[in-house]
C-alpha cells in the first residue's frame, strides 16, 4: 500500500512542479504544435502550443515507479518493467512522429505504416520477452509452466483454458501471443491517439482506465494464489504474476497523469502529442496482458474504442457511398464540436462515457470473483 500511494504522489507532484520547466523548453525548441486546416475553425488558436507532453509523464512514471519501490521497500519486477517498456517504447515512436512533425510544420510525421511498424517492433520485443524469465512459481509474465509445458492462454478475467496458444506447440503458440499481444498493443495505443485531439480528453480518460488497474492488480495481489495457503481458496485465487507490482505502475502512471491534467485542461498549456498518447495506450495494454483481462480492455478503455470505431465507420461509409458521410467530422469529439457543443462540454461528457464504461469493466471483475465464491 505504501509502494501505491507513494509511486502515485511522486508522479503526481513530478508533472504538477516541472511541467512548467518543460513547457519553457519545449517553447526554446519550437516544439509547438501544428494544426490541421480541415479540422475545426476553434483549434487554429492552437497552434504553435507546445508538444511531446508525453516526455514529461514517461519521466515522472519511472521516477514514481522507482521512489515507490526505494520507499515501499519491495523489488521492482519482470512485469514492471514490460509496461514501463511498452510505454516508454511506443513514447519513442510517437517522439520521432512528433519530432518530424514540428520539424517539418506539417500535420504528418512517420508515414501510416512506418508508424504501425515502429508499433509492431516494440510489441514483438514485449511478446518474445513476456514469455521469457520464469519465476520460483513457474510463471513467465504472460504464461504459466505446468509439468514443463508452457501456456498461454487468451483471458477475460481469468484464462480461458479451451483458448491456449501453446497447445500446438511452443513455436506456433509463441508467434500465436505476439500476434495477439501486437493487435491488443496496436489497437491501444492508436485508440488513445486518436482521442487525442482535444484538451485534456485523453488524459482524463486516462487516469480513470489506469485508476481502474489500480484496483485490479490490488484486488488480484489480495487474492493472489501463492500467497493463499488455504485449499478452499484455491478456486478464487489468481495465479497472475507480480500482480501489485502492476497496481504500483499504474498508480505512478494515473499520478503522473493528473498532475499533467492541470497544464493540459483547457485551454491546454502544453500536449501530450504522439509520444504521450502511444506510450499511454502501451501501457494500458501492458497491463491488460500481464493482468490477464485482455479481452476486459474494451470496457476500461471503452471510450477509445468508440472514438477509434467512429473513424473507421466513417472511412468505410464515405467509401461504400462514395462521399457521403455519417458524421459531421470525425473522430467522433469532433462531429459534436461541429454541433456547437463547447470544446469543454464534449470533454466532460466523455469522461463521464468513459468512467461509466471502466466502472462497468471493474464490476464486470469484482463480479467474476463474487459469482466464484458464492
Amino acid at each position: 500500500m505504501i509502494a501505491l500511494l507513494v509511486a502515485g504522489g511522486v508522479g503526481l507532484a513530478f508533472t504538477l512542479f516541472l511541467t512548467p520547466l518543460f513547457i519553457k523548453l519545449f517553447k526554446r525548441l519550437s516544439w509547438g504544435q501544428f494544426i490541421r486546416d480541415d479540422g475545426p475553425q476553434s483549434h487554429h488558436s492552437k497552434r504553435g502550443t507546445p508538444t511531446m507532453g508525453g516526455i514529461v509523464f514517461i519521466i515522472g512514471t519511472v521516477i514514481a515507479y522507482l521512489v515507490g519501490h526505494w520507499v515501499g521497500d519491495i523489488p521492482w519486477t519482470m512485469v514492471g518493467a514490460l509496461v514501463l517498456f511498452l510505454m516508454v517504447g511506443l513514447g519513442f515512436v510517437g517522439f520521432i512522429d512528433d519530432f518530424l512533425k514540428t520539424r517539418n510544420q506539417r500535420s504528418l510525421g512517420l508515414g501510416g505504416w512506418a508508424k504501425v511498424l515502429g508499433q509492431v517492433i516494440v510489441a514483438s520485443i514485449f511478446a518474445v520477452l513476456a514469455l521469457s524469465f520464469p519465476d520460483e512459481h513457474n510463471l513467465t509474465p504472460a504464461s504459466t509452466i505446468i509439468n514443463g509445458v508452457q501456456h498461454t492462454y487468451i483471458s477475460v478475467i481469468r484464462d480461458i483454458h479451451w483458448l491456449d496458444f501453446m497447445s500446438i506447440g511452443l513455436a506456433g503458440g509463441g508467434i500465436l501471443f505476439a500476434l495477439w499481444s501486437t493487435i491488443i498493443v496496436v489497437s491501444a495505443s492508436n485508440g488513445v491517439n486518436v482521442a487525442d485531439g482535444l484538451d485534456g480528453l485523453a488524459t482524463g480518460a486516462s487516469i480513470i482506465a489506469f485508476s481502474s488497474y489500480i484496483f485490479i492488480g490490488f484486488w488480484q495481489n489480495n487474492q493472489w494464489c501463492y500467497a493463499k495457503l488455504e485449499s478452499a481458496v484455491q478456486d478464487l485465487c489468481y495465479t497472475v504474476r507480480d500482480p501489485l507490482d502492476l497496481a504500483v505502475v499504474a498508480a505512478a502512471i494515473a499520478g503522473s497523469l493528473v498532475g499533467f491534467l492541470w497544464w493540459n485542461t483547457s485551454p491546454a498549456q502544453i500536449f501530450m502529442g504522439d509520444t504521450g498518447s502511444l506510450g499511454l495506450g502501451g501501457a494500458l495494454a501492458g497491463l491488460a496482458i500481464m493482468s490477464r483481462t485482455e479481452l476486459l480492455l474494451v470496457f476500461i478503455g471503452g471510450l477509445f474504442l468508440i472514438v477509434t470505431g467512429s473513424v473507421i465507420l466513417q472511412r468505410a461509409y464515405f467509401k461504400i457511398t462514395h462521399g457521403k458521410r455519417i458524421f459531421l467530422m470525425s473522430p467522433l469529439h469532433h462531429h459534436f464540436e461541429l454541433k456547437g457543443w463547447a470544446e469543454i462540454t464534449v470533454v466532460v461528457r466523455f469522461w463521464i462515457i468513459a468512467g461509466l464504461l471502466a466502472a462497468v469493466g471493474v464490476g464486470l471483475f469484482y463480479l467474476e470473483w463474487v459469482s466464484q465464491a458464492s
